[in-house]
């Protein structure tokens, strides 16, 4: 027995490194300790249950194609681009927020309920569900020669909106009620997965991405708005009308017949790992296989937030919170939207360059202990939201936050920028930052995609002050700037009026 303990001991030195991130802080002791065949299969079921948890956490192409971390691959696409964004999630978020932890886990069921009805539908309308944005969802409709991928996107649109009937009276916080909007857009952009082994993300860039955004944004609640672009290529079963203008709305009339069954199921999740052989070498060799597996997926997830999903991923369940945090967006002005206009050949320079910033930006967060949670997207381009104390709250906070931002200015003027069509892009950046209370929670479908976030008007107000920001501008709340001190200077702007506010807002510029 010792023999075969010492044996197992030696082969699981060879991932111990590996292993660290992996396993929560007992099973890595009693690993080490006793390597028994009952720990080893502990081990196994763990990684296994972990390799589920973080393929929900990543989009499907993700999954089917996992990339090598630490090197940007990207490909083109085109297809179409579905925003959603949910209306009344504010006042929903503060009469919750009043109730404390009851309040959070009443929200969190209404959340996960809504986004589990609208996550189904995604999948069986043919659509890749590629992330989050707070209470927004981003989906890819691929350019497909069976079918057409646009009515493919009305139809998740239509289907979508009928669902949110469920949602127009909250019994468990009566008054309330959830509508969303619904942008659609079709056009080419480019994906691509960018960043370090220890830290990847996927994105998207081009045009498309925001005009499709703008579709959402510029939409009526209620309703599926389309680009031109987008109506162009509809059949004739759908009645549209003008909308803003430069977009047309869905008039949904059809019957359920009309609208049909749905256009293709998906259900692309790898396969669960079958232990065959549960000797030690067997145990070892399937342990083995399933770190390679699973590596690439944690890689996509910021550190502290894998370390989270990791010592939870028994009971699998993250218990919702509303802590007060400082939240910035970063602006990454030229880049993202550059690949319209680039030669072939220079579009891994682009793709190279954002990762170099995407990898630089995560690496000063990380230092000051705080997480970059992902590339998202405005209608102003391709932004990353950036966010200190959501899992261990500190009066230094904001102080770290700021120290975070100020390295993140002075880092993307320093990256050499690539060219497009022979000259340089104008490279630089602007920021949002304020703090004050979110609702930090595992988000999503029970059972299918999901992942931790942010939500709440503390994140809308950082992105809108991103928004109000000129290149290598950082922008301030009140809030944010009463927790400065004497450290930092900042110069009071005035008061702006900022999308969602209805008194105007003091504003202060961070030298």
């Amino acid at each position: 027995m010792a023999s075969s303990t010492t044996t197992a001991l030696s082969e699981l030195a060879e991932l111990e490194l590996r292993l660290r991130l992996l396993l929560p802080a007992d099973l890595y002791a009693v690993t080490w300790v006793n390597p028994s065949p009952a720990t080893l299969m502990h081990i196994f079921e763990h990684l296994r249950t972990l390799q589920h948890l973080l393929s929900s956490y990543v989009p499907r192409d993700v999954c089917d194609r996992l990339p090598r971390p630490g090197y940007p691959q990207h490909c083109w696409q085109t297809g179409s681009l579905l925003f959603t964004d949910l209306a009344g999630f504010t006042r929903l978020l503060e009469a919750s927020a009043s109730q404390g932890r009851s309040g959070a886990e009443t929200l969190l069921n209404l959340l996960n309920r809504y986004f589990t009805q609208m996550i189904e539908i995604i999948s069986k309308s043919g659509g890749n569900l590629l992330e989050f944005t707070g209470d927004a969802l981003l989906v890819e409709f691929t350019c497909d020669d069976s079918r057409n991928e646009v009515e493919q996107a009305v139809h998740a649109g239509l289907r979508m909106q009928r669902a949110m009937r469920e949602f127009a009276n909250l019994d468990m916080l009566p008054g309330l009620t959830l509508k969303m909007r619904v942008g659609i857009h079709a056009g080419s952009f480019v994906t691509a997965d960018i960043g370090t082994p220890m830290r990847m993300g996927h994105v998207l860039l081009g045009q498309a991405v925001q005009i499709a955004k703008q579709a959402e944004g510029e939409g009526e609640v209620g309703c599926v708005s389309l680009t031109q672009v987008a109506s162009d290529r509809l059949g004739q079963q759908f009645r549209l009308r003008a909308g803003h203008p430069g977009h047309m709305i869905i008039m949904d009339d059809l019957t359920a017949e009309g609208l049909g069954e749905y256009d293709i199921a998906i259900n692309r999740r790898p396969a669960t790992p079958i232990l065959l052989d549960r000797s030690p070498a067997g145990l070892i060799a399937e342990i083995q296989a399933t770190v390679q597996r699973v590596e690439p997926l944690a890689s996509y997830l910021p550190r502290s937030v894998l370390q989270l999903l990791v010592d939870n991923a028994a009971q699998r369940n993250i218990p919702p919170a509303f802590p007060t945090i400082a939240v910035a967006f970063v602006n990454l002005m030229g880049l993202p939207e550059s690949v319209d206009d680039a030669r072939p050949e220079e579009i891994s320079a682009i793709v190279n360059c954002f990762s170099q910033a995407f990898a630089l930006m995560n690496g000063a967060v990380e230092r000051r202990g705080g997480i970059l949670q992902k590339v998202t997207y405005h209608s102003i381009g391709s932004e990353v939201l950036i966010h200190f104390g959501v899992l261990n709250p500190d009066e230094s906070d904001a102080q770290r936050a700021v120290e975070a931002i100020l390295a993140i200015r002075h880092l993307i003027s320093q990256i050499p920028a690539p060219e497009v069509q022979g000259k340089a892009i104008e490279l630089n950046c602007r920021i949002g930052l304020t703090y004050g209370p979110v609702f930090a929670a595992e988000i999503g479908a029970l059972r299918g995609r999901r992942e931790f976030n942010v939500l709440g008007d503390t994140v809308n107000t950082a992105a809108r002050l991103m928004s109000r920001a000129e290149p290598d501008q950082i922008l301030v709340s009140e809030a944010l700037y009463q927790q400065l001190g004497d450290r930092y200077q900042a110069v009071r702007l005035g008061q702006l009026l900022l999308k969602g506010k209805t008194q105007p807002q003091p504003v202060y510029s961070l030298s």
